[in-house]
């Protein structure tokens, strides 16, 4: 199923949630709502679910406009962040209970329901714990059950709220490769809700970025990182060093260092700001043309190196080395230049 949202607004009080929010999620896609808290990604999924009702706007399933349709036909199936499974049920009662809640033509048959209650159980790695109570299980486990519950009916749309925010680092990463699995088994159009862009980056199709209710950027994780479309998408995807410049026609002054506009800036000739990625920014030998920079300081961090450092009007910079690179101390002059690098309007 395609999801097409149209000029979506939603207010609490004085706090605008969405603001004008269009988007379009294509079929079998996983798309990934990113931002940080408040920027209304959990809201935008909640109006897609019907849990919420928008103060404007539509939500089209398939062309069809569901904006006024309660939650139980949406046909959509719904994991939250801290698993909200009956506790007194055992493991299969709770991934059945969406079946064994339906009346008339729409109820299966038992042996239907189990049968589906034992493909959930396999596809989520849990075979042979159908006996357990929530309690008995790992977060992990939980959170698994919680999306076998979700996938039970069949949905047309599987919608995640931060599905992952309360398990620990390890477990967390062992459940994005399992989920991109899980997807690419059921082809289910999928959207989740995260403030971790490192898990939005490896599991989603695409990338929603929003800010204060409005969406920044929709694109490919490569597009987001590679090529982003404001300062904002720019510090928060991946990291970002930011310095003061101008631009005039096609050259940048960036202190004291002329550079040529990256093709595709927009920005119009007067004060601009230049961000570069701390992996971007290279060590160069005297003589050459570069920033002049003192490392302030040198710490390890993995296979990396990173390198803090300031120019001479006291703007901070970070630069990522490889751990095994010759570094200057904590004290001495350097040099610098960025590789790639993009260029917004202001200061």
């Amino acid at each position: 199923m395609g999801i097409t949202v149209e000029h979506l607004g939603k207010r609490f009080g004085a706090f605008t949630a969405l603001d004008d929010i269009s988007l379009d999620i294509r079929p079998g896609e996983l798309l990934a709502l990113l931002g940080p808290s408040g920027s209304g990604k959990t809201t935008l999924l909640r109006v897609i679910a019907g849990l919420e009702h928008a103060d404007g706007g539509r939500v089209l399933f398939d062309g069809i406009d569901a904006t006024a349709l309660p939650v139980q036909q949406r046909g959509v199936g719904f994991v939250f962040q801290h698993y909200a499974l009956f506790k007194h049920m055992r493991v299969d009662e709770n991934i059945a209970f969406g079946l064994k809640v339906r009346r008339g033509q729409a109820r299966w048959p038992k042996a239907r329901i189990n049968a589906r209650v034992q493909e959930l159980l396999s596809l989520v790695q849990l075979e042979g714990l159908g006996q357990r109570y929530p309690a008995q299980l790992s977060g992990g486990q939980r959170q698994r059950v919680a999306l076998a519950r979700a996938l039970a009916i069949e949905p047309k749309v599987l919608l995640l709220d931060e599905p992952f925010g309360a398990l620990d680092a390890q477990v967390r990463r062992d459940l994005r490769r399992w989920l991109r699995q899980v997807h690419e088994a059921t082809g289910v159009t999928t959207v989740f809700v995260t403030h971790d862009q490192e898990e939005a980056l490896e599991l989603a199709d695409r990338v929603a970025i929003l800010s204060k209710g409005r969406i920044e950027q929709v694109g490919t994780p490569a597009q987001v990182y590679d090529q982003p479309a404001s300062p904002f998408v720019y510090g928060f995807v991946g990291e970002a060093n930011r310095v003061a410049g101008t631009k005039a026609g096609g050259q940048l002054q960036v202190q004291g260092l002329q550079l040529e506009v990256p093709a595709g800036s927009r920005a119009p000739d007067g004060p601009v700001s230049l961000f570069v990625r701390p992996q971007d920014l290279r060590l160069v030998e005297a003589g050459q043309a570069g920033w002049s920079a003192t490392v302030s300081s040198v710490q390890r961090s993995g296979p990396r190196l990173r390198l803090h450092v300031q120019l001479g009007d006291g703007t901070p910079l970070e630069l990522e080395l490889p751990a095994s690179a010759q570094v200057p101390q904590p004290g001495q002059p350097v040099l610098l230049q960025p590789a790639f690098f993009g260029v917004f309007e202001g200061q």
